[in-house]
């Protein structure tokens, strides 16, 4: 496979995860288990099946390590990292330090440093360390043959006992006129940029959209964000995403929220987005274009009518227990989920071994899914908003902590954020949080923890945490919660028992 740049960084890559030498073994009898795709959750499931001792072939058409390795998480938190970096010797003065002068990015050395540790990771994802897990690994377009009996792929058939689609998801194009003739980018060509577009547009201000903004703006573009809604973020907490939107505007970054692109053309080297805001229509000139409003399902090629496997245009069709309408069949990460994250594939891949392999009755529903977008600050959440809460009708009692009232956000210089846990009313038991924090992403699995064994406010409240740091704020938070209970009858009844040991 070739990838851009052609160096011997992404060559090592392409050597890990589809090697041009690669040869289908022969398939003989019938698999315990075909799963087609070898993004994380296809990974998941057939080195955890096979590990199990049952007998696996994993189908893949392009890279192993899907979006996760080669387009999403690992390439972007790499470039994130070199632009938190260049933030945090901008904002060195303010801790008494002096810096003179802007920092210097040179944004090839930026990308090239992706590509080298992308390229180490992949040997996880590889196709010759799966084969060493006892998989037969297989490159090529799988589809559904002999009623849902069988998947071709590179003229073999093999035959299954139970199967399973993890085919992931890419990025959609929106109806942009002109968007397929502008060579815009989206997260899948992204990455191969060597030079920084000096004026990028992003389209879309989802987290996608809002975590490359910042990145990029931080190593030195002019960056715009084109939004049609009221606000970025939309499915996080409201004041979540307005402490976001005040950082990121203060950072440069232009915010046309209320604002629909309404057509793209490519001249030369630029490219102009026509939007409107209202009756204002705007013309304006990028050098680049980030498409970042969400994604599509990869069921093309798949012949899925062939085996009776219902999907539209969320993805495959699945039941709590990740079976498709064929009951032979599975699935399992983006293809079939709202949660389009890697940690949940990973999950949904567990239910898909317990299920499939074992006879087991495991439920997607019990899971509890975090999530975190990765923006400064970053954004985490877990559980019901209270918009949740409101449409299912349930009650709840929040409790927020601000980080302006935590000793170590303010000695970090980070107070813009907060903690808030939300509790089934009159109980403490939590039903969801968000955490808006410089490293939320880390804290969030506290809450999760609590959920997932059931421990509430209370049991947060009892824990020490060591002081200072930023996760103390859970325990503030339980200490909030603790002080409810002292009713005015609990504190005549305390005082009481005070005065009778005078």
């Amino acid at each position: 496979m070739q990838l851009t740049p052609d160096d011997s960084f992404n060559r090592e890559l392409a050597a890990q995860v589809h090697p041009d030498n690669w040869v289908n073994p022969k398939p003989s009898g019938r698999y315990d288990l075909v799963v087609i795709g070898a993004g994380t959750a296809g990974l998941v499931t057939a080195a955890g099946a096979a590990g199990l001792g049952a007998r696996v072939a994993l189908v893949e058409r392009h890279l192993m390590g899907g979006d996760c390795l080669n387009y999403g998480c690992v390439p972007s938190k790499a470039i994130l990292r070199a632009a938190r970096a260049t933030a945090d010797v901008r904002a060195a003065s303010g801790l008494g330090v002096t810096i003179h002068g802007e920092p210097l990015v040179d944004f090839s050395q930026v990308m090239e440093r992706m590509r080298r540790l992308r390229a180490g990771i992949s040997v996880h994802d590889s196709a010759e360390r799966f084969r060493s897990l006892g998989v037969d690994v297989f490159f090529g377009q799988a589809r559904f043959v002999d009623s849902g009996q069988a998947i071709e792929v590179d003229g073999q058939q093999l035959r299954f006992k139970k199967a399973a689609i993890c085919t992931g998801a890419r990025a959609a194009l929106p109806d942009i006129p002109g968007v397929a003739r502008s060579n815009v980018l989206t997260n899948e060509n992204l990455f191969n940029l060597t030079e920084l577009p000096r004026r990028l547009a992003v389209i879309g201000g989802g987290p996608i959209g809002c975590e490359m903004a910042q990145c990029f703006a931080r190593l030195g573009a002019q960056v715009t964000v084109y939004e049609p809604t009221d606000r970025i973020l939309t499915k996080d907490d409201p004041d979540a995403a307005r402490i976001v939107m005040e950082v990121i505007r203060r950072e440069g970054i232009l915010i046309r929220t209320n604002t629909r692109v309404e057509s793209l053309s490519r001249s030369g080297s630029e490219t102009t987005v026509v939007s409107r805001c209202r009756a204002e229509e705007r013309r304006d000139a990028f050098d680049a274009v980030l498409v970042a409003t969400g994604r599509a399902p990869n069921v093309e090629g798949l012949d899925l009518e062939a085996a009776g496997i219902a999907y539209d245009k969320n993805g495959v069709t699945v039941d709590d227990r990740l079976r498709t309408t064929n009951s032979r069949v599975y699935s399992a990460g983006d293809i079939c989920s709202r949660f389009k994250f890697t940690h949940a594939a990973d999950f949904l891949a567990r239910i898909v071994i317990q299920n499939a392999l074992f006879w087991a009755r495991a439920k997607a529903s019990q899971l509890i899914i975090p999530w975190c977008t990765y923006t400064s600050p970053e954004v985490a959440h877990v559980g019901l908003l209270p918009s949740d809460a409101e449409r299912q009708g349930i009650g709840i009692d929040t409790f927020t902590q601000p980080l302006s009232s935590v000793d170590r956000a303010i000695l970090d210089n980070e107070t813009e954020g907060f903690v808030k846990v939300h509790v089934r009313r009159g109980t403490d038991r939590i039903v969801g949080a968000t955490i808006v924090a410089a490293h939320a992403g880390e804290m969030i699995s506290e809450v999760t923890l609590a959920m997932r064994n059931r421990i509430g406010l209370k049991g947060l409240a009892s824990t020490i945490h060591p002081y200072p740091t930023q996760a103390d704020a859970l325990r503030k938070i339980g200490d909030q919660y603790n002080k409810t209970r002292l009713t005015p009858w609990t504190k005549w009844l305390l005082k009481s028992l005070i005065s009778l040991g005078r």
